[in-house]
């Protein structure tokens, strides 16, 4: 049995289907109310994440080792995390958006990671001495699973900005007040109905990011503090400055200010929301920009 060609035929097939469910999700948006569409996207979804599932266990069988010792293996995983996660935020807050948003950066992952990156770092290799450890699987899959949450919960707050159009909303505090008298001074004003729903959309879209956030925060605390003491055991030291250490502290602080601004309500609306999407940027400079560009015990060495 060749795997490989088993390998490729299942992530090629996950990207015809991400392609697929891309067009199908964005329809869903149009098309409201549409059970078979809503129905089909779902299945796509945990198809999707099956075939992923089914690539990365196989590589993990025939190469003896749990499959994130590379970017590309990696990537995939990443990809797989936010499908998963995609899986269980539509099931349980029931809302197009997240599908919408979530399935073009999972297409673009699962691209880049099978046209972009050279051959030979596709190819799994023999772990180097400091990755056969237990830290490997806790370290990378709570990172890389917080990196997916997190991203998740900054494209929300890109969309907060999109549909806000960058004007400053408040959606909390008196919002509930505010959007009563809106209902009750303007009731057969067409446009202020639509005022009030798009500000009931943004206060879903805002609450809905901050959670996420919320959640993926605490799994980027629990990665970092893994990865320190795996550190130790490996190089005799907790922290280094290594670049890929730097970024990962920034990306902690960016996220801790934000949920800290949150917390204490001292920004509302559009402040925060500028804040998680530079967080999104800041997550993808960690990932993947400091291990081409930077020099350290993290690079891949694919630019530098």
């Amino acid at each position: 049995m060749n795997w490989n060609i088993i390998e490729n035929n299942l992530n090629n097939f996950a990207f015809l289907l991400l392609l697929i469910n891309f067009f199908f999700y964005w329809l869903n948006l149009i098309l409201s109310n549409n059970i078979i569409l809503k129905n089909t996207v779902k299945l796509l979804t945990i198809t999707i994440n099956f075939l992923l599932a089914l690539s990365l266990l196989g590589r993990w069988i025939n190469n003896h080792y749990f499959p994130l010792s590379n970017l590309y293996e990696s990537l995939l995983f990443l990809t797989w995390s936010i499908t998963f996660l995609q899986i269980i935020l539509t099931n349980k807050i029931n809302s197009k958006l997240i599908g919408a948003i979530t399935t073009p950066v999972s297409l673009f992952i699962i691209s880049f990671a099978s046209i972009s990156l050279p051959h030979n770092m596709q190819t799994a290799s023999p772990l180097v001495p400091a990755l056969k450890s237990n830290w490997l699987m806790m370290h990378v899959t709570v990172m890389i699973v917080s990196y997916g949450t997190l991203i998740i919960g900054s494209l929300l707050s890109i969309l907060f900005l999109i549909i806000s159009g960058g004007k400053a909303v408040q959606i909390q505090g008196n919002s509930n007040s505010y959007k009563k008298k809106l209902l009750m001074e303007y009731n057969n004003s067409s446009s202020n109905k639509i005022k009030y729903n798009r500000i009931n959309l943004l206060e879903s879209i805002d609450n809905l990011s901050y959670r996420i956030i919320g959640f993926g925060f605490p799994l980027l605390t629990v990665g970092i503090i893994a990865g320190a003491v795996w550190a130790n055991e490996a190089w005799g030291s907790y922290w280094s400055w290594d670049p890929k250490e730097t970024w990962a502290l920034i990306t902690w602080i960016t996220f801790a200010i934000y949920l800290h601004t949150r917390l204490n309500r001292s920004w509302q609306g559009k402040k925060p929301a500028i804040l998680a999407s530079v967080g999104f940027i800041v997550i993808w400079i960690c990932y993947l920009g400091v291990n081409f560009l930077g020099k350290g015990l993290h690079s891949y060495g694919w630019i530098s």
